[in-house]
């Protein structure tokens, strides 16, 4: 049984068979989705994927502010995550970090935020889900300082649709995270990435798919689905010398360790 360890299901991109396309997921042995909450606050995807976890018991919610939407943080919707966060399906703060690819907000206010959410996430004893992009550095320093020298080794992380560098993966390693990966490392153009992948401990390799993006071979270029993370098991199965089964066995069992789920 496989996890999508990141899904936004709360998208227009499943307003109209959002039904349909977990019930495929289930029926290819995806056993439990985490519904990233704060895909695009502004417009009420929190509150959307609340509603859909409320619905489902597999579906578990993180929340936290984007970097994206970094501009938009101030203490009303701090105040917002601390009360989700005592949901009961609530079981992660993110996604939070930095983009300094798209830089949507000033890359200043992206760290000062993200420090902020990281200081929140250590109050309450939550896992963190990490996104970074073009921000090695200042992820890593971030990090640092702001959660593994506070303890935050000890409550565990995600760095989630893993794309970075070895000198990434290293640190994260070292600081107590768990990664994940997406379809991207399915892509004919990841030999790095994938080299990465085979370097990853078996106990801290994580499987999602990111959706609506970043559909994996053979469906690149579509609409992703949490269906479509059994590819991505596939080729980490196939980087790892193992079967798909003895790789959703582990990934799902890391999963439920890091997020303390029987």
């Amino acid at each position: 049984m496989l996890i999508d360890s990141h899904a936004h299901l709360d998208t227009p991109a499943f307003d109209a068979d959002r039904d349909e396309v977990i019930a495929r997921a289930r029926a290819q042995g995806v056993e439990l989705f985490l519904e990233i909450a704060g895909s695009d606050v502004a417009k009420g995807s929190l509150d959307t994927g609340i509603a859909l976890a409320e619905q489902h018991d597999f579906i578990y919610v993180a929340v936290g502010l984007h970097p994206h939407e970094a501009s938009i943080y101030d203490e009303a919707l701090e105040q917002k995550f601390l009360q989700l966060a005592a949901h009961a399906k609530v079981i992660g703060w993110g996604e939070i970090g930095l983009d300094y690819y798209y830089d949507h907000s000033p890359r200043d206010v992206q760290q000062q935020v993200f420090r902020r959410q990281l200081e929140l996430a250590l109050q309450i004893k939550m896992p963190v889900i990490i996104h970074t992009r073009d921000a090695e550095d200042d992820t890593i320093q971030l990090l640092r300082e702001a959660w593994f020298d506070r303890g935050g080794a000890e409550i565990g992380g995600i760095i989630h649709c893993f794309t970075g560098t070895q000198k990434l993966a290293d640190a994260a390693l070292a600081m107590g995270f768990l990664i994940s990966f997406s379809g991207v490392v399915t892509f004919k153009n990841a030999a790095e990435l994938r080299a990465v992948a085979t370097t990853t401990p078996l106990d801290r390799l994580l499987v999602e798919t990111d959706c609506p993006y970043l559909a994996p071979v053979p469906y690149r270029g579509k609409r992703n689905e949490p269906s479509f993370v059994r590819e991505t098991a596939t080729c980490l199965a196939a980087l790892h010398e193992m079967s798909l089964e003895e790789m959703a066995r582990l990934t799902s069992e890391n999963f439920r360790r890091l997020f303390r789920l029987s």
